[in-house]
């Protein structure tokens, strides 16, 4: 699961017109990696809620820029896996 949600989040950057071609589950969304601005991390949140049902409130979504791409996808796949079990 954690793959799939890697995967969803750099194709969502790369529509996002980001460079994704050395991004790995490691890299880190905030300044230290990728340097998201807060509205990309808004769009990422809103496709990670549509695409698996995992909700993020404003103050998860702030907390997303000292993270790694793994770090969210294992986020996402704890909370489906919650919720398919609810």
């Amino acid at each position: 699961m954690i793959a799939e949600v890697r995967k969803t989040v750099i194709d969502g950057l790369a529509q996002m017109n980001y460079d994704v071609s050395d991004v790995t589950g490691d890299t880190v969304l905030g300044p230290e990696g990728l340097d998201l601005e807060s509205l990309a991390i808004a769009e990422l949140a809103i496709l990670l809620e549509d695409t698996y049902g995992s909700k993020f409130t404003e103050e998860e979504m702030s907390g997303f820029t000292g993270l790694t791409i793994d770090q969210i996808a294992g986020e996402v796949a704890v909370r489906t896996a919650v919720g398919a079990n609810a």
